[in-house]
């Protein structure tokens, strides 16, 4: 039990993070710039990464990089940024909360890991707390917004299994960097056909980029996939509802956003379904299969 709580509080870093991402975004990137805001997060992540890890894709990895890449990485990260520009804070991330639910559902075809009934009841919990706050806020809806943040739910949720599938025999850090290069290398052209040349940064904009890229995404990732390695899809889907409860409450301290009666409701249902899902014993099958110096990078990388 200890062992998948020390898995529990590194994989809800990811989430923590993403939470701050949404606050970061809105108020410091430039709002006309998707690809390049979705490319300059992800390349430079990526070759951190690859810089720590010191490996390159061998045999199916490079295609399974690029499937990756393009799934949780170019097609996520410019949905994510342009949800990020046209919802308030809180309400991009909580969006996101219904992650939960679809990870469970593509987890059981793909993984074979069949959802158990606390699992159900923690997301199901968690997405009345996200009714709660999206149906009861004081600010208008953006549809599109709304769109662009479930689509990016969906998608990500797929590619996270697909990792979770694909990566047992590989460095958590090395899959996570080779997706991120892989992401960013589709983007870079895509941003420089579709918006021309690269925007000109401000020296917030700059630092901002510098904080999304090292801590909401290379670290972020880092601890996600070695999450996903470690515990349950279950499990992790409904950890990643702390991003709401982050981006909420950061919405309200720091960007003035009026946080309701209902919507604190709300927080506490979600954060209900985190502990209500969390893992009840030590030892589940597939654990330990990172290697073990891949995992003290990880730590290293968490205390920095």
């Amino acid at each position: 039990m200890e062992a998948n709580m020390r898995w529990v509080a590194l994989t809800a870093v990811a989430p923590m993070a993403w939470g701050t991402n949404y606050f970061v975004t809105h108020e410091f990137l430039p709002a006309d710039r998707p690809l390049y805001g979705a490319a300059l997060r992800a390349l430079p992540a990526g070759l951190v990464l690859l810089v720590l890890s010191r490996q390159r894709p061998r045999g199916a990895w490079w295609w399974r990089s690029a499937v990756l890449g393009l799934l949780n990485v170019s097609v996520f990260f410019v949905l994510v940024y342009v949800a990020s520009q046209v919802l308030p804070t809180s309400l991009a991330s909580t969006v996101m909360a219904v992650s939960p639910l679809a990870m469970m559902l593509m987890a059981w075809p793909l993984v074979s890991e069949r959802p158990r009934t606390a699992h159900l009841a923690g997301a199901a919990i968690g997405l009345a707390g996200v009714c709660l706050m999206l149906l009861t806020g004081t600010e208008s809806v953006s549809a599109p917004g709304v769109l662009a943040s479930v689509s990016a739910v969906l998608v990500s949720s797929f590619g996270h299994i697909l990792a979770k599938r694909w990566s047992a025999d590989v460095d958590v850090l090395a899959s996570t960097a080779w997706q991120l290069t892989a992401g960013g290398l589709f983007l870079l052209p895509a941003a420089a056909v579709v918006e021309g040349p690269p925007p000109a940064l401000s020296v917030p904009a700059f630092l901002a980029f510098g904080y999304v890229t090292l801590v909401a995404t290379a670290l972020a990732f880092a601890a996600w996939f070695t999450g996903l390695r470690h515990l349950p899809a279950g499990t992790v889907g409904l950890i990643g509802l702390l991003n709401p409860v982050t981006g909420v409450l950061l919405g309200t301290a720091v960007a003035a956003e009026v946080l309701t009666v209902q919507q604190l409701c709300g927080l506490v249902l979600v954060l209900a379904g985190v502990v209500l899902g969390r893992p009840t014993r030590a030892g589940r099958r597939g654990s330990g299969q990172v290697p073990a110096q891949a995992a003290g990078r990880l730590l290293d990388l968490k205390h920095d």
